[in-house]
C-alpha cells in the first residue's frame, strides 16, 4: 500500500485529492497538511512513501517544505501538485529533488499515475510541466547548459550513456530494460551508478542533463 501525505491550505482541494486517491486499491492517504512546516513535521514523524505538496500555502510555501522534507524525511518521495507551471517553478522544485510536478487540472487517472510512478522511484512531470522544461532548452542559456551537460556525461560508458537517454524520455527502469533488453534490476544498477558519476539527487536532474546534452536513444 502506498502511503500518501496530502499539503494544501483548501479543504476542499485536500478532500477532493484523498477521494481521487483512496479509489484506487494500492494508495491510502494517511495524513494531511494545512501548510508547508506542518507537512515537514507531519512527515518527520509518520510512515510516508509520496507527499503531495501545493506551492502557494501559507507559513512555509511548498518549494521550501520540499526543501526542508529532503532533510527531515529524505525517504519520501515528493510531488509538486499546483495550479501555478511556471517554468521556473518546475526547475525550482526538480532541483530541490523532486520526484515530480503536475498540474490541479490534471486528470484522476495522471495523479494515480504519478503517485505511483513516485513510490516506484520514478520521475513525473505532467506534459504541461515538461512543456515548461523544454521552454528553457531553446532559452538563451540553453547553449552554455548544453556543453556544461555534455562535460558531466563524458565520463559515462555506452551502456550508460543508453540508459541515461531512456531516463530522459522519462521511462521507468522495467520500460528501459525492455528497451535494452536487460533486467530491471539491471537498470536499477545502472541507474545507480550514472546517479553517483554524475552527482545528482534524483533520476529527473540525470534525465534533464540528457535533455541538456541533447542525448538520444540509441538501440538495445
Amino acid at each position: 500500500m502506498i502511503r500518501v501525505l496530502v499539503a494544501d491550505d483548501e479543504p476542499l482541494i485536500r478532500a477532493g485529492i484523498r477521494m481521487i486517491l483512496t479509489s484506487a486499491d494500492d494508495i491510502d492517504v494517511v495524513a494531511e497538511a494545512r501548510d508547508g512546516r506542518e507537512a515537514v513535521e507531519t512527515a518527520r514523524a509518520t510512515a510516508v512513501d509520496v507527499a503531495l505538496l501545493d506551492i502557494q500555502m501559507p507559513v512555509m510555501d511548498g518549494l521550501t517544505a520540499l526543501a526542508e522534507m529532503g532533510r527531515a524525511a529524505p525517504g519520501v518521495r515528493v510531488l509538486i501538485l499546483t495550479t501555478f507551471g511556471e517554468r521556473e517553478n518546475v526547475l525550482r522544485a526538480l532541483g530541490h529533488g523532486g520526484a515530480g510536478f503536475l498540474l490541479k487540472d490534471s486528470a484522476p487517472q495522471e495523479l494515480i499515475h504519478a503517485v505511483r510512478a513516485a513510490a516506484a522511484g520514478n520521475a513525473y512531470l505532467s506534459p504541461a510541466a515538461t512543456r515548461h522544461v523544454v521552454d528553457t532548452l531553446v532559452s538563451p542559456a540553453a547553449t552554455a547548459r548544453g556543453e556544461e551537460a555534455r562535460r558531466r556525461l563524458a565520463g559515462l560508458t555506452e551502456r550508460e550513456r543508453q540508459v541515461l537517454a531512456l531516463l530522459g524520455e522519462g521511462l521507468s527502469n522495467a520500460d528501459a530494460g525492455a528497451r535494452l533488453h536487460m533486467s530491471e534490476a539491471t537498470v536499477k544498477t545502472y541507474v545507480s551508478r550514472i546517479l553517483t558519476k554524475l552527482d545528482c539527487d534524483n533520476r529527473v536532474q540525470a534525465a534533464l542533463l540528457a535533455r541538456d546534452a541533447g542525448l538520444e536513444p540509441t538501440g538495445g
